[in-house]
């Protein structure tokens, strides 16, 4: 079968089990890289795509400059891809099965109190001195990042509705579509009525989304990144990223750091597996150095 047909075909599949928008873009732009570098080398047909192929396509990659963590995200599109090939009985098995991973040294960015602090106060001061959409609106955004972990694509999808300010949760769109609601603090809701009674006053009425545009349009996921690269240039943080992500990651290690329970900050974080928790539990977990003061061979020794 040829590889061009075959990934049409494997493209139809995602798009038959409803995956998103994102992870089919994300699917095209790999396998359309991957297919390019086979045509360059006559390998036309799936059957003929080996070990040694794939294998040859990564290390390409890497001299091109593309980082483990991008090069271990192709090898498993095209894992997927290939175990289309053998569930339809194109081939008997899938040799990218036999190439490993890349060993990564992850580097989890957080940020620091301080630099949280900086950017709210530099928000806060203009929203007292101009009392602009965007002051509050990225003030709001930030905080609500921090408060509530979301995601990118879920805090541009975020909508007025999907809040009960009576019993405080929320109600969140997640990966894959899944809808989940989780717990908010009252400091939370005081933020985000605060901020709905200046949005209802600027625009005479209430967007259906929480963060607009000065038409109150939703925020697309390119235009939040837009907000945190020109925060970026202003703060001028040092070792690390302003973005969705990082504040994401912020929120986890101080739930974790705060004592929050490891299942708990599963929920919070609706992190799919408890092995994804356990991860960032090992890493900012206070538990060792609570038992290590405690049980620490030398207190019970005079020295």
């Amino acid at each position: 079968m040829l590889i061009k047909f075959a990934i049409e075909d494997f493209f139809d599949d995602r798009k038959f089990n409803n995956l998103t928008d994102n992870t089919i873009t994300t699917y095209k732009y790999f396998l359309t890289e991957f297919q390019d570098f086979c045509n360059e080398r006559g390998v036309v047909n799936v059957e003929d795509i080996n070990k040694q192929v794939v294998k040859s396509f990564l290390v390409n990659c890497q001299k091109k400059g593309n980082k483990p963590t991008s090069i271990n995200s192709k090898l498993t599109r095209i894992r997927a891809f290939l175990n289309y090939m053998v569930n339809g009985e194109v081939i008997k098995s899938n040799p990218a099965k036999e190439v490993k991973k890349i060993k990564t040294d992850i580097k989890i960015e957080v940020f620091t109190e301080q630099q949280i602090k900086q950017m709210l106060s530099y928000y806060r001061r203009i929203k007292q001195r101009e009392k602009s959409l965007f002051a509050y609106r990225d003030y709001t955004l930030i905080v609500t990042l921090l408060g509530t972990a979301m995601r990118l694509g879920e805090v541009s999808a975020f909508k007025w509705d999907d809040l009960d300010f009576q019993n405080f949760t929320l109600t969140i769109f997640g990966k894959n579509r899944k809808r989940e609601m989780i717990p908010v603090t009252e400091k939370m809701v005081k933020e985000l009525l605060a901020y709905q009674l200046f949005v209802k006053n600027y625009f005479n009425f209430l967007p259906e989304y929480v963060f607009t545009n000065h038409k109150g349009e939703q925020l697309t996921k390119s235009a939040i990144q837009s907000i945190f690269k020109r925060l970026s240039k202003i703060m001028n943080f040092k070792g690390v990223r302003l973005s969705c992500q990082v504040f994401r990651h912020t929120a986890c290690q101080r739930a974790i750091m705060s004592g929050m329970p490891t299942f708990a900050v599963q929920k919070f974080m609706r992190h799919s597996s408890i092995a994804v928790t356990q991860h960032y539990a090992a890493m900012w977990g206070n538990d060792l150095r609570e038992m290590n003061d405690r049980f620490n061979p030398l207190n019970n020794l005079d020295v």
